[in-house]
């Protein structure tokens, strides 16, 4: 075995990447808050949230987060990226300075503007160096079928990122590296906002040309807000990009892309919570983002929208103009302050 592994939460993507470490070697050891879900998953199925899915025997579960961690090379972080902070409290200064930490969270902090690995580094007390991140086309359902994906491991030392990797390399799962951890960070929060768009889109009756506009279009003001914090626009391009956003907005797998549909055909917020069977991040992350793209003077009309329809009360056929009414110009990713 290549070593123990803590994953904190026991969703659906959480238990997902249980079994892919369990895959590489490991002995994986999960934490959650519900005694249900944990006493199924010592009996190797997640009922809730995979029914389906047969967990490796490597896999057990605690409702203790102090004795899960305890020994651990790798914690995964696997919670809804907003209750992150208060959430890990029981375990704040107690990590070694060698454990690594890896955020499968996507979002931006509501209140300090702050990436999920910032938030990781502050609420657990650890070195930012410790901690990695995780972005890519990872639809949890189809890498729980073994179905083959890549994925990108970011960390600001590549020593760190490729230690992630090596321990949870599975046959079906492929991480690569990075150290553009703003770049593979900002491409996972935002791209749950472009879905809601998206999904919003097809719950109107648009076509694929709507979607791919939406698609390419989010893409470039995802770039542009990446490169105004520093991140290299190659990152966009890849696995942590395009790939993530094409994945999430395109598959009816996409929570938020159901959350948008849903959204689109009349429900109000809590319908479609209710509809969607859970949390759809980019609903509070169109909140931070936006707040964080106007701090900086970026424009993204898309993200802007989805805010305006969700929290602001706007008809969401408002989309539509937000995409075809704004003044023409050269298709480009540069200029921040004007589309």
């Amino acid at each position: 075995m290549n070593g123990h592994i803590a994953v904190i939460g026991t969703g659906a993507w959480g238990t997902t990447f249980a079994q892919v470490c369990a895959h590489a070697g490991n002995q994986v050891v999960m934490w959650g808050r519900d005694a249900q879900v944990v006493a199924s998953i010592n009996a190797h199925c997640n009922e809730r949230y995979l029914p389906a899915l047969r967990l490796d025997p490597k896999i057990g579960a605690t409702t203790d987060m102090l004795g899960a961690v305890e020994g651990a090379q790798l914690v995964v972080v696997a919670i809804p990226s907003q209750i992150a902070r208060e959430a890990l409290a029981p375990i704040r200064g107690k990590l070694g300075p060698t454990t690594v930490v890896l955020s499968l969270m996507k979002g931006i902090e509501l209140g300090t503007d702050l990436r999920m690995s910032e938030v990781l580094a502050q609420a657990l007390a650890v070195d930012l160096a410790q901690v990695a991140v995780l972005s890519g086309p990872n639809l949890a359902s189809e890498i729980a079928e073994q179905q083959p994906t890549a994925t990108v491991i970011a960390a600001k030392d590549e020593a760190v990122a490729n230690r992630v990797a090596q321990l949870c390399a599975a046959p079906y799962f492929r991480p690569y590296t990075n150290t553009d951890v703003v770049g593979v960070e900002l491409g996972g929060a935002v791209k749950n906002v472009i879905a809601l768009a998206a999904g919003m889109a097809l719950g109107l009756g648009y076509g694929q040309n709507t979607a791919a506009t939406i698609i390419t279009r989010g893409l470039v003001e995802t770039t542009r807000l990446g490169e105004a914090m520093g991140a290299e626009r190659e990152t966009f391009a890849g696995l942590a990009g395009m790939g993530d956003l094409v994945a999430t907005c395109a598959s009816p797998l996409s929570r938020n892309q159901r959350f948008g549909r849903a959204i689109a055909e009349g429900c109000n917020l809590e319908e479609a919570q209710r509809r969607t069977g859970g949390t759809a991040e980019g609903v509070k992350s169109c909140q931070s983002v936006s707040h964080l793209a106007k701090k900086l003077g970026v424009d993204m009309p898309i993200t802007f929208g989805v805010l305006a329809i969700l929290h602001g009360g706007i008809d969401p056929k408002e989309i539509t103009r937000v995409l075809l009414s704004r003044p023409r110009k050269a298709e480009g990713v540069s200029g921040a302050t004007q589309e």
